[in-house]
This record gives C-alpha cells, sequence and structure tokens, in this order.
C-alpha cells in the first residue's frame, strides 16, 4: 500500500533527458538531492537530477512521519557521548540553519510548514531518565527545550519535554515545491536508473540504463549511497512503520515520539476524506525480524487503545541509516578526489538532516562551504564510536550465522505472502509465493554476499548485514547492493540410488 503522503499528492512528472551533461549531477530525487539542486540551480548551475523510480518521493522522503524538528526523541544526549563535542555543536549549528532554510523555501513557493510544538516523551523510569539527560544536553548546545508537555498528549506518560516552534510537512507535496522551485532555474529532474559513477578527467561520468551522463560533480542522495561500499558498510540499517488512521476522537496538536521501548510516534494530517492521525511503531534492524506484520498488528492495538474507533487507511514503511557516531556523514566519497559528494545517516530525522545536508553539499560545490559543515565532516572517529561500529559488525556476523542455520533445511514452496531460505544441493535458495506466483532467486545479497531474509509485512527480501531489499522476483528495491537477486531455475532432481 502507498503512503498517506504519496496517495494524497499529486504525481511529480519527469522532465526530458536533452542532453546529458551538467555542472551538477544529483542522484536521487528526496528532499537531500532536490533542495541540493534548488539551491545550486538557484546560483546559476546547470543541474539534473537522476530517479530511478517511477515516481518521486518513492523511497524514504515519501514514506517518512515528516517531522522537522530540532527535538529529535533523545538523540543529542547519546551522540554527546559518541562524538566530538565540537562536532554535535556543528550538528545542532547545521540543522537549525536547515531547517530555516526548508521553511524559508516552502512559503515563498506558498506551500509553508505546518508550526508544531515538538514532544519527547517516556512510559519508563529509565525513559524520564533519558529525557533529563536530553534536556541537559539541548540547553548546553543552546536549544530552549522545556521539560513540559504531558498535559497535551493524549494518553498518560511518565514524563515528557518539549520544544516550541518546530514544524512537520506533506512531504511529497514538499517534494513539489522543491521541484518548481529546481525547474525555475533551468533545473531538470529525469528518470534514470544510476549503475555507476566514475572521475574521469575533470569530472564524472555516471552510467545509467538510459546512457551516460557527465557533469563536474555527482551528489550521491539515495540514503545508502550506490555505489559508495565502504560507506555502506559502516551504516547500521532499519526499518520502522508507520500507518494513517480515521477516528471521530481528538486529533494530537504536538507531533510527538517516545524515547523508551516500544517506540511509538504521533502527529495529524490531511487525508482525503478529512484529518487522520499518523503513527509511527517500533522498528527493527533490516532483515533481523522474525515477523514484522506483528509489529503492525501491535501499532493498530496501541492506537485502538487511545482511539477506539480508529480505522487504518494506510500503512508504510522506511528504511533508516545510522552512522557510529550518530551524527550525518556529509562529504566526498573516498578516493573521487572531491567530485563524487554523498550524504547519509539521518538516522530517522531524515526532514531536519536531509535540509542540513543540501546546504552544505551545495555551499561545498558553490566553493562557500559552511564553517559548520567543514567541523562535521572532519570531525574523526571517538573511541566510543569504534566500539559503536565494533558492535554492528559483530551483530552482523551474527544474524548472517543465524540466517545460514535456518537455511540448511531442503527448499520447499511457502504458502501465500510468505517466504523461506532452503538448501538445494549445494547452493541456498531464496524462494517465496505472491499473487500466486511462486519465484526462487539467490539467498545471497549481490553486496557482499550476506544471505537475506523475508519481509512478511512489505514482502521483500532483505539482506541481513547491509540493509539491501529486493522484490520478490529479485529485482532492487533500495540499499547498497548495485545489481538485483540472481534469478534461479529449479535444479535436477538427484538420481536416487538402488
Amino acid at each position: 500500500m502507498a503512503s498517506l503522503w504519496l496517495d494524497t499528492a499529486p504525481p511529480i512528472g519527469f522532465d526530458e533527458a536533452g542532453r546529458r551533461d551538467a555542472d551538477v549531477a544529483v542522484v536521487g530525487a528526496g528532499i537531500t538531492g532536490l533542495m541540493t539542486a534548488a539551491l545550486l540551480a538557484g546560483r546559476g548551475a546547470r543541474v539534473v537530477v537522476l530517479e530511478a523510480r517511477d515516481h518521486v518521493g518513492a523511497v524514504a522522503t515519501g514514506n517518512t512521519t515528516a517531522k522537522v524538528s530540532l527535538l529529535q526523541g533523545d538523540r543529542l544526549h547519546r551522540a554527546l557521548g559518541l562524538a566530538r563535542r565540537d562536532a554535535v555543536e556543528a550538528f545542532v549549528e547545521g540543522s537549525i540553519a536547515g531547517q530555516s532554510r526548508l521553511r524559508s523555501l516552502l512559503a515563498a513557493r506558498g506551500a509553508p510548514a505546518e508550526e508544531r510544538t515538538a514532544i519527547s516523551f517516556a512510559f519508563t523510569p529509565a525513559g524520564v531518565a533519558a529525557l533529563e539527560r536530553e534536556v541537559e544536553a539541548a540547553r548546553g548546545l543552546g536549544i530552549p527545550v522545556e521539560s513540559s508537555g504531558a498535559e497535551a498528549l493524549p494518553f498518560r506518560v511518565a514524563g515528557a519535554i518539549q520544544l516550541i516552534e518546530q514544524a512537520q510537512v506533506q512531504p511529497v507535496a514538499m517534494l513539489a515545491a522543491l521541484a518548481a522551485e529546481l525547474r525555475e532555474h533551468g533545473g531538470r529532474i529525469v528518470r534514470a536508473a544510476v549503475r555507476s559513477v566514475r572521475t574521469v578527467g575533470r569530472g564524472v561520468e555516471l552510467e545509467t540504463g538510459s546512457g551516460v551522463w557527465r557533469a563536474g560533480t555527482a551528489v550521491l542522495a539515495t540514503g545508502s549511497p550506490v555505489p559508495a561500499r565502504a560507506t555502506s558498510a559502516l551504516l547500521t540499517a532499519s526499518r520502522s512503520y508507520a500507518a494513517a488512521y480515521r477516528t471521530s476522537a481528538p486529533l494530537p496538536e504536538p507531533m510527538a515520539i517516545s524515547v523508551d521501548s516500544p517506540s511509538r510516534s504521533i502527529r495529524s494530517a490531511a487525508g482525503p476524506g478529512g484529518a487522520v492521525l499518523v503513527a509511527g511503531g517500533p522498528g527493527h534492524a533490516v532483515g533481523r525480524h522474525a515477523d514484522p506484520r506483528r509489529l503492525v498488528d501491535e501499532l493498530d492495538r496501541w492506537v485502538r487503545s487511545y482511539w477506539p474507533d480508529a480505522e487504518r487507511t494506510h500503512v508504510w514503511s522506511a528504511q533508516d541509516y545510522a552512522t557510529p557516531d550518530l551524527l550525518p556523514w556529509i562529504g566526498a566519497r573516498p578516493g573521487s578526489r572531491g567530485r563524487v559528494l554523498l550524504a547519509t545517516g539521518f538516522d530517522k530525522w531524515g526532514m531536519s538532516s536531509g535540509a542540513m545536508s543540501a546546504l552544505a553539499l551545495a555551499g561545498r560545490i558553490a566553493g562557500e562551504e559552511p564553517e559548520w559543515a567543514r567541523t562535521l565532516r572532519r570531525r574523526g572517529t571517538t573511541i566510543a564510536a569504534l566500539g559503536q561500529a565494533a558492535g554492528a559488525f559483530g551483530a552482523v556476523v551474527a544474524a548472517d550465522a543465524r540466517a545460514t542455520a535456518s537455511a540448511l533445511k531442503p527448499a520447499s514452496t511457502p504458502a501465500e505472502g510468505e517466504g523461506e531460505l532452503g538448501r538445494e544441493g549445494l547452493r541456498l535458495v531464496a524462494t517465496s509465493t505472491v499473487d500466486g506466483e511462486t519465484r526462487r532467486v539467490s539467498a545471497h545479497c549481490p553486496h557482499v554476499g550476506a544471505l537475506v531474509a523475508w519481509n512478511t509485512q512489505d514482502r521483500s527480501w532483505d539482506c541481513v548485514a547491509h540493509g539491501s531489499r529486493f522484490a520478490p522476483d529479485g529485482s532492487r528495491l533500495e540499499g547498497p547492493a548495485d545489481c538485483p537477486l540472481r534469478a534461479l531455475r529449479r535444479a535436477p532432481r538427484e538420481p536416487v540410488a538402488g
């Protein structure tokens, strides 16, 4: 099912390819890509945005909960424990600048963001302690977070903190405004799947399914940049689920998110027949949950415990990436001589971090990189972040081992809507049945060879290592893999002895 945002906003069309050259080629038409492109086009650059999907906003941006806030759960105090303080200060400065620029762009296009109070809340004493640390961290970084907000929530909580004058958006309508800004300054959005990006002479070449594009600089704005294998290996990929509900009960005025488990977030939004509740539920490491359908069922039950007549109208999911120190990576792909730039690691806060990244990338390309952006990209790695990375690597190894152990049974045909791994001779096979059709593909992700696992909610094959995702037929959906799962024919039966 399409997200509420994709279902209720007019589609954003594509432009004719025309000349296959530009000053800057941006890969990915989400918030980071389109805002970067719009800012550069406004400075006079010739810009093209290349988008692989058949509609703009189809991946992360169109499947978010779309909160534009400096209060991001309890992220700041956790980041201070993993990164240098000057890097976190730069992150806050960039977030403020990005939020301000995004809101001014949208207002100028006649599509202003909705101002809301942002609330972080807790159900448990441990969560309350995290909120107290977050207030201290935020105030020390110059953000006026208040120890209040519980009274504005429609359910009882153990504690809450809030930050006024934040914002929420309809993310696809936001993309439409950015696309209009880009096109007004001569930029283009072209449908093309980028297969590789390489530095050539003083520029770059981008190989796509429809030909080669040439540019002075390329920007990879695709969540998990492809191709950038080393970068992707250091990211932790998570998948989370959200839904929209029609209800006659009052809707929340603020936008709010919990800091403890199970994760819950709420906001209001415009739906097809009036205002609806948008609720977010818990996430999981990609490929590492036995049955994500249960997470959506749990979210439904939680919503109906406070809005008894709630009727779900939409359900969707999104993928997010986190760096070891919880701060975004905004910089150059290693070995590209500064000609292939990327932004990733937004840790579920893509609206704020995407806008910040656009300012940093556009400024660097124009020769006016903000000082906060320079500090952020030169921050280095702390011992604590190295420990976090080591723990993430260990989790990948363990997940692949568990998947291997579960795949040693003989391959069979699963029931409708299901998928499973199995052994066929010496090879491991991923078999699924969707809409009455059974398909068989390689069980090994082409990124680094880790195994995939079946996502029962999204009906996809998800890599247990770095988050690449594939359709039942093996075609690539997203993530660091740059090619599909290999389709398999059924192996001949082994001869029976005797």
